[in-house]
Formats: structure tokens, C-alpha cells, sequence
């Protein structure tokens, strides 16, 4: 196995004494390891989409009306005001983020809440 670089400001914060450690190498291995026990990429990455998700007046907006009942595509356009691509550009946004679902019925996609729970916990 290869001995990951030592990074210098890393050099410099064990010869400070302030690092509980001496051996740079076994120091490195153990940060590397508490951020992929705590800090893991993949679920990041899940809260990431999930927090770009939520970081949008309109997507909010969508989840209150859709908190209150399920609606299709054609409803949430005339509620906001938004055209049918934008409207299903941030439903689909907030489906893939796992906030909200579609059920097909004939050409219609109604859209409806995920977790309710989640939903109510953010906007008490």
C-alpha cells in the first residue's frame, strides 16, 4: 500500500505540537478514515441534491401547495404562474431529490408528497 503525501501545512501543525500525533503518515490514514466514517461522499452527495433541491423560492413553493393536496402539472403552472417546462423542469428536480412523486393517470401527472412527515417538519 502506498503512503498517501503528507501535505506540509500537516509537517507544520505536528512539529507545533498541537497535532496528538508524530507519525504523519498514520495521522493522514487516520483523518481519511473519520471522514469516511462520518462524512461519507456518497450520502453528501444524496444531501447535497436534496439541499439544492430546497435552495429555490419556486421549488418551495410547489412543496407547501403539494403539502396541502396532490396536483398535477396543469395546476401548479396556473398556481405559480409558470409555463409547463418550468413547471415540470422543478417537479421533476424535486422527484429526483426524493421530496415529492408522480402518479401517471391518462395524459395527466399528478404530483404529491414523498415523506409528509419530512415535509410538515420543514415548514412548522
Amino acid at each position: 500500500m502506498l503512503k498517501p503525501k503528507i501535505d506540509k501545512r500537516l509537517m507544520r501543525l505536528i512539529s507545533s505540537g498541537l497535532c496528538p500525533h508524530e507519525d504523519p503518515h498514520k495521522y493522514t490514514a487516520e483523518l481519511r478514515q473519520l471522514a469516511d466514517n462520518v462524512a461519507r461522499v456518497n450520502e453528501a452527495e444524496e444531501q447535497c441534491k436534496l439541499f439544492k433541491a430546497l435552495a429555490d423560492t419556486t421549488r418551495l413553493r410547489i412543496l407547501k401547495l403539494l403539502s396541502v393536496r396532490e396536483m398535477c402539472v396543469c395546476e401548479v403552472m396556473i398556481a405559480l404562474n409558470l409555463t409547463q417546462p418550468t413547471a415540470s423542469h422543478h417537479l421533476k428536480i424535486l422527484e429526483n431529490a426524493g421530496l415529492v412523486k408522480g402518479r401517471k393517470k391518462g395524459r395527466w401527472v399528478y404530483y404529491s408528497i414523498k415523506n409528509q412527515k419530512l415535509i410538515e417538519s420543514m415548514f412548522k
